[in-house]
């Protein structure tokens, strides 16, 4: 794949080791960061039946999607972002804060910051915070200064590694090649847009408008997002999501 259509960071830029879908160690990794302690990551059982979806608290602020990317998934991407032009929004008129991911294998934690820096839920980012200091940063800044912004911040590759390497499995090395990959989706306070957020992508992209009381996991929101990525599995089953939302106890 060439230059031009590989979005993939170069096999030498910095690399992080690989992020589990484990909604204890985001949670943990978050709260390090700066997220209130009101807000954790939760395990959603199944996005096709309601009875497993009520156990995720409501509203959700974000839902991060972990899907295998697959030849079927990048011919789908590279249609659809033919003729696109680079994102390049910056400042506070800026519809939503995306991060482009230069460090490799930093999917998931490019998810979470996407979870956090946008709709409702950067309201719970604590004051005085790295992550509080990393979002007010980062919003004056065009895409290329924002993601090198994200490799000089120590904070982040601290609490990445921690969380990284206290997963349930033994974790990848941070050169491996990973076929599975993380997207976020927000609802816009704005507007109601839904947002997919993944720094693969040339920016961020619209997938619809959701009504004042659905959220990221209510039945358009599914259907626009992840239930798309689902139609492209092509059998492959390595799918599974987390979403941000109000803490349990």
């Amino acid at each position: 794949m060439s230059a031009a259509t590989n979005p993939d960071p170069s096999p030498g830029s910095l690399a992080f080791i690989p992020l589990e879908a484990n909604p204890e160690l985001m949670t943990s990794l978050l709260h390090k960061l700066g997220l209130s302690k009101a807000l954790q990551v939760h395990d959603v059982y199944s996005i096709t039946e309601p009875e497993l979806l009520a156990f995720v608290p409501r509203p959700a602020l974000a839902l991060l999607l972990v899907f295998p990317v697959s030849a079927v998934y990048e011919s789908a991407r590279l249609a659809e972002d033919a003729g696109v032009p680079e994102y390049s929004g910056k400042g506070d008129d800026e519809p939503v804060l995306w991060y482009k991911q230069t460090i490799r294998n930093a999917c998931g934690l490019m998810g979470l910051l996407h979870a956090v820096s946008n709709g409702p839920a950067r309201g719970f980012v604590e004051p005085g915070t790295p992550l509080q200091r990393l979002i007010d940063a980062s919003i004056p800044l065009p895409p290329a200064e924002r993601s090198a912004l994200l490799e000089r911040t120590p904070e982040l590759a601290t609490a990445h590694h921690e969380a990284a390497s206290q997963g349930n499995t033994a974790p990848p090395d941070a050169q491996d090649d990973v076929d599975l990959h993380y997207v976020c989706f927000v609802k816009s306070e704005k507007d109601g847009t839904l947002w997919e957020l993944d720094g693969r992508r040339k920016g961020p992209i619209r997938r619809g408008v959701l009504d004042e009381n659905e959220d990221v996991l209510s039945e358009k929101a599914l259907l626009w997002g992840p239930l798309k990525f689902l139609e492209r599995g092509g059998g492959d089953m390595r799918f599974s999501c987390v979403a941000l939302a109000g803490a349990l106890d």
